[in-house]
């Protein structure tokens, strides 16, 4: 099994370090079955060599993306970043690979499906929450509520309950193929699936590597890695056939 990570140039120098990694090994994941990535990899990334992908937190999305301009000072963006994961996502969705986003994964898949984004909360949704909280990442500032009793994101929490918050962007308008299956108490997107028929995407707005001490958070990743490795037994297996018939054509011929 293999699983990428793509994460910014800031978490890539962690190594095993990384929040993201840290919280796959805790679902029963082994170090060498993971690879953090980074734009720098570009073209030399197949998203069909992997079984999993996470798409991690960082920096902004560019505006440019879903046809606006940058109107905040506060927008940080990598465009380079931005076409990278689009690509990876792209090719990913076209092989079935199982894909989990975080925080500024989620608002990444959102746009690549057409969606758009609040570029800054406080000035775009005075009335919502403060979801930037400050002091330590692992704190709870507000509750989740699921919208989609039959959804990845139910197997893992029961109805509501306590998240970070970390973001000063979030989901504005719905990408095409989406679904919401969780929002905050504000009524801000919290969790987004694929609404049609698709092995595992799941992309939350919290960061729950930062609390896989809390079981319903570790079990987010513990469900992604069971059908990373559901793909792997399936592409083993199809690898298998393939040669099976290599071998019976060698010996025909």
């Amino acid at each position: 099994m293999r699983i990428a990570i793509s994460v910014s140039d800031r978490e890539r120098a962690k190594g095993r370090e990384s929040k993201y990694l840290q919280a796959l090994l805790a679902a029963g994941a082994r170090p060498e079955e993971i690879r953090l990535l980074t734009h720098e990899e570009g073209a030399h990334v197949r998203a069909e060599d992997y079984d999993g992908i996470l798409f991690a937190g960082g920096e902004d999305v560019d505006p440019a993306l879903y046809g606006e301009v940058m109107r905040y000072d506060n927008v940080t963006v990598n465009r380079r970043r931005d076409d990278f994961e689009f690509r990876l996502l792209d090719r990913a969705w076209v092989h079935g690979v199982p894909i989990l986003g975080i925080c500024r994964g989620s608002q990444m898949i959102n746009v690549k499906f057409g969606g758009t984004l609040y570029q800054d909360l406080p000035q775009d949704s005075p009335a919502a929450l403060n979801h930037r909280q400050t002091g330590s990442r692992s704190d709870l500032t507000h509750r989740i509520t699921l919208t989609e009793p039959q959804s990845w994101l139910a197997r893992a929490v029961q109805g509501s309950c306590p998240v970070n918050s970390l973001h000063h962007q979030a989901i504005r308008r719905l990408g095409r193929g989406l679904k919401v299956t969780a929002h905050s108490e504000d009524g801000l997107v919290e969790a987004i699936e694929a609404a049609g028929d698709y092995p595992f995407l799941l992309a939350v707005q919290w960061h729950p590597e930062e609390l896989t001490h809390r079981p319903e958070q570790l079990r987010i990743f513990e469900l992604f890695l069971a059908r990373c490795r559901e793909a792997a037994r399936l592409r083993g297996a199809a690898s298998g056939q393939e040669l099976g018939v290599g071998r019976q054509g060698g010996e025909g011929a």
